[in-house]
């Protein structure tokens, strides 16, 4: 617990104070924000504001895991080394994109199939290497089981070992495209994304605590346990990741002073994939990441009917945030009343991954 403790706090410090130096840093050398004409026109007075602030959650997750890991004497084991991997390796390809932005002042960065590239590069060394690194009891830190509360009865390696290695790449490589496009799409008013990743981030902290006190390796009850490789760590990192985002939340609450760019959402939507492979609860993540969904499927259903109907479309503009702008809700009323339902999809989750246990009890216990 003093781990977690740690890495959340020193984290949150690091990127509350660090990210105004980075502030000034960006503003002294005018890494400004482009703003498309297409958005709606209040967003026009943020064009200029400084970007790419994902280095500093990188910086302070990753400094915050590591602190915690030292002061606590502990070494860091395969999951969270490989999920910190994957965040760095995304978040290299988003600065990448942010920059090309700023120094050629246009909303496209890189070329998408470079960007596609860096990304199925980075996806793909993940999915291989999780399948790695089994421990004493056989668990390696990814299964090729399909997870919900835990694993599921689908196995990708259904068909034999090596189909299923390549099935899991896919499907790993699906997740985390599919979360860093979400948290991309939901990082369009300032600490929308921000918070919302912190309230996901904070249920996982839980998640990764029960499973590690419920963990295989301390109880006997293989009903009840949960064949996760490395739990704690998990919890650790996720609580890094969280304190990482609020103490960036400080700084990028409206009126923001800094985004977090392409940097940041491609290194939070790794880190989303990440820690739901890890701790078998893919699935699962998708309900406590409710809101992101939510919005992903605004643009979606948009883009769907407009084909369909021939250029009509369902909401005023997407994704679902800028539909609430054009009805003349005010910024901060949206991203409130989102990190609401935010905090409902992520309590509802965890609500029902505890309940999944509790079913499991044996009668009288």
């Amino acid at each position: 617990m003093r781990a977690v403790v740690f890495a959340g706090g020193i984290s949150l410090v690091i990127a509350l104070l660090g990210t105004p130096l980075f502030i000034r840093f960006l503003t002294r050398h005018q890494y400004g924000q482009f703003i498309r004409h297409d958005g709606p026109a209040t967003h026009l007075v943020k064009r200029g504001t400084p970007t790419m602030g994902g280095v500093v959650i990188i910086l302070a997750t990753v400094l915050g895991w590591l602190g915690a890991n030292l002061l606590t004497g502990r070494t860091p084991y395969a999951s969270s080394m490989l999920v910190v991997l994957l965040i760095v390796g995304l978040g290299f390809v988003g600065f990448l994109d942010d920059y090309i932005k700023i120094r050629q002042e246009r909303s496209l960065g890189l070329k998408a199939r470079y960007k596609i590239l860096g990304q199925a590069v980075v996806g793909i060394s993940f999915g291989v290497l999780a399948l790695q690194f089994p421990n004493q009891y056989g668990d390696s830190p990814a299964s090729t089981s399909i997870s919900f509360l835990r694993d599921t009865a689908l196995d990708l390696a259904y068909w034999g070992p090596a189909i299923g290695i390549i099935l899991f790449i896919v499907w790993a490589n699906f997740l985390i495209t599919a979360w860093s496009n979400a948290v991309n799409l939901t990082d369009g008013l300032d600490g929308l994304a921000t918070g919302s990743a912190l309230i996901f981030f904070g249920a996982y902290t839980v998640i990764g605590l029960w499973q590690y006190n419920q963990w295989c390796g301390f109880t006997s009850s293989t009903s009840l346990c949960y064949e996760v490789r490395d739990p704690r760590d998990l919890a650790i990192l996720a609580a890094a990741i969280a304190g990482a985002c609020f103490g960036f939340l400080w700084w990028n609450a409206s009126p923001a002073k800094i985004f977090m760019g392409d940097t940041g959402s491609l290194a939070l939507g790794g880190a989303i994939a990440g820690i739901t492979i890890m701790s078998r609860t893919e699935l699962l993540g998708v309900i406590i990441g409710g809101l992101f969904v939510i919005i992903v499927a605004s643009s979606v259903i948009q883009i769907g009917w407009f084909k369909l109907s021939g250029g009509k479309r369902v909401f005023k503009m997407a994704p679902l945030h800028h539909h609430f702008e054009l009805l003349g809700w005010g910024e901060v009323t949206i991203v409130i009343r989102f990190w609401i339902i935010a905090g409902l999809a992520a309590a509802g989750g965890v609500g029902l991954f505890y309940a999944e246990w509790i079913a499991a009890l044996p009668a009288g216990e």
